[in-house]
């Protein structure tokens, strides 16, 4: 991509908070071994995140693809004995969208296979015809296309409702029309609250939940900045009424003497990228530029130098 030599280059490389040692020091092996970097660093991504939003002191809510972490970030370093993880996230929901999808018996050929529709009507059979290949398309490429489908109506139909999912309530919403590659389209009414839902409703799992947990276990004077400055990264948190929810959850949880802020950048890039976004300042800061691990130290110290400079 820079398209030049990684010597001249030094690293910055975010990873998730609970990466283990060994991991770590191989990756810095191979950093200064493999590519010769002349610096390389290691930090948190919800540390990153935080920064992105000005924070060095946040409860970092990071709702992704495999899964929604809380993690409590300090003056800038994680606190690792307090975070809180749940394996529900994007790829739940599109799991959820699909199950619908095809149980309703809808088609989900993607439209990369479709040469032309016709024009139907609400809920008709839809009318295509299908692009002529002169080879089978792979059962990997075609489980990836129908899950970019299934994704494609989940972010444009899924809704997280403001308190927990009641049937009348979501029935007395306006429905939302979508249409599929296929030109098969159809309204969807209360089920696109109760998808959404799954990402609130269990016990132990929901956003809500874990991120009162994880602050919960930090020490009691730290709690009150962490709940001045929760915030939301992370693609999954785009889904619409995630923020409000996750707001009105954590109210729910957090004592009566803690003043509750969110914080969620309202860029869609600002959300997915925090990290990123969060590496480039961080590395741009001037006194930041002592804190590298540089090759000299590797070359005297060896690879368990990152974990000294790096906690």
């Amino acid at each position: 991509i820079i398209q030049s030599e990684s010597e001249y280059h030094p690293v910055l490389f975010s990873e998730s908070p609970w990466n283990v040692r060994s991991k770590r020091e191989k990756l810095t092996e191979i950093m200064f071994e493999k590519y010769k970097v002349p610096a390389f660093f290691l930090v948190k991504n919800a540390a990153l995140a935080a920064f992105a939003n000005g924070r060095s002191t946040a409860l970092v809510i990071d709702s992704g693809a495999t899964h929604t972490s809380a993690v409590p970030v300090l003056d800038g370093y994680v606190l690792s004995n307090a975070v809180v993880k749940s394996p529900l996230g994007g790829d739940y929901l599109i799991l959820r969208a699909r199950e619908l999808l095809e149980s309703q018996g809808i088609d989900l050929t993607p439209a990369a296979l479709i040469t032309a529709k016709e024009v139907v009507r609400d809920k008709e059979k839809a009318k295509y015809t299908k692009k002529n290949v002169s080879f089978t398309p792979t059962t990997s490429w075609m489980t990836y296309m129908v899950k970019k489908t299934v994704q494609d109506f989940q972010q444009s139909i899924l809704q997280v409702s403001e308190s927990p999912y009641d049937e009348r309530v979501a029935a007395a919403i306006p429905t939302v029309h979508h249409e599929f590659p296929t030109g098969y389209h159809q309204d969807f009414g209360p089920e696109r609250f109760k998808l959404a839902e799954g990402l609130f409703d269990h016990a132990m799992l929901g956003a809500g939940y874990i991120a009162a947990t994880s602050a919960g276990m930090c020490d009691v004077d730290v709690r009150p900045a962490l709940y001045s400055s929760v915030v939301l990264t992370g693609g999954n948190s785009l889904v619409q009424g995630f923020s409000d929810r996750l707001s009105k959850d954590l109210s729910s949880r957090t004592p009566g003497s803690m003043r509750l802020k969110m914080i969620a950048a309202n860029g869609t890039v600002e959300r997915r990228f925090g990290a990123w976004v969060g590496g480039s300042i961080l590395a741009s800061i001037g006194t930041f530029q002592q804190m590298w691990v540089s090759m000299q130290e590797y070359q005297e110290s060896g690879k368990v130098q990152i974990d000294r400079k790096c906690p």
